[in-house]
């Protein structure tokens, strides 16, 4: 049975004893480490989501229109999100990876903050893409949203590649496959590991949610922070269902991890 954390002393307690026993650690990130910078996860009510839900990959394909209007959600998401930042769960994972103890970052956010709070990118396995860059679903060459909404803005049509495909942005759309490299870092790097830690995640989302309980399975120990209970609790470890800043503030300050 999982031990059960609400104070975040004891929360930072447990976690720092058992960082300091593991070998080979992955962080499993959610929606809830962004939600402390100010991006709202999918499940709130009355948020920029709901306002702007993103398009099924399906109808994306089916028609300029469709893709136009996607593009408009897109930037209306952007407008409303550009000052977001990482916050001090962003940094501690930094911090911990930059000391060598976190040894790759799985998440399932596409808010590129996990590098921009200095993780560097071949640790970081993005599952469902990253909204902060376009790609030509044809060539698949990198176009920068500032170039798209350019010529978005400037012709009212859904921008196309040089090679006359489609652009979209560099996320992974529902109904649109899996990133298959992306994919297999994930599963290799959960069974390298001997801790896991599931942070801001409500691990109802699969195949994403399948790593998390592919570690256990594999027998490494699984931590689950975040504040609400998730669907996985039951085989987890440990529990510490407190601030996920809160809890990691002390692991981004470097004497407290020797």
């Amino acid at each position: 049975m999982a031990i059960i954390l609400t104070s975040v002393e004891e929360g930072r307690a447990e976690l720092l004893r058992r960082i300091g026993d593991a070998r080979h650690i992955a962080a499993f990130t959610g929606a809830g480490i962004s939600t402390e910078s100010g991006i709202p996860d999918f499940r709130s009510k009355n948020t920029a989501w709901t306002r702007n839900p993103p398009i099924p990959f399906n109808e994306f394909m089916a028609s300029e229109t469709t893709r136009m209007e996607s593009w408009r959600r897109k930037f209306a998401m952007d407008d409303s999100m550009k000052d977001v930042a990482p916050n001090i769960g962003h940094y501690a994972i930094a911090r911990l990876v930059a000391d060598d103890r976190i040894h790759a970052v799985i998440t399932q956010n596409i808010d590129g903050l996990h590098e921009a709070s200095g993780v560097p990118f071949d640790k970081i396995i993005e599952l469902h893409g990253n909204g902060t860059y376009a790609k030509c679903l044809g060539c698949g060459v990198r176009h920068e949203l500032s170039a798209v909404r350019r010529k978005f803005e400037a012709s009212n049509r859904a921008p196309t590649c040089l090679c006359g495909g489609v652009i979209k942005t560099a996320t992974i759309a529902f109904g649109q496959s899996m990133p298959e490299k992306e994919m297999q870092r994930a599963h290799a790097a959960t069974l390298q590991c001997d801790l896991m830690l599931a942070i801001g995640s409500s691990l109802v989302v699969y195949p994403a949610a399948g790593f998390p309980v592919l570690a256990k399975e594999n027998g490494a120990d699984l931590i689950i922070i975040n504040r609400e209970e998730t669907a996985l609790d039951s085989i987890a470890d440990v529990i510490i269902r407190a601030g996920i800043g809160e809890v990691l503030e002390p692991f981004a300050q470097r004497d407290r991890l020797n």
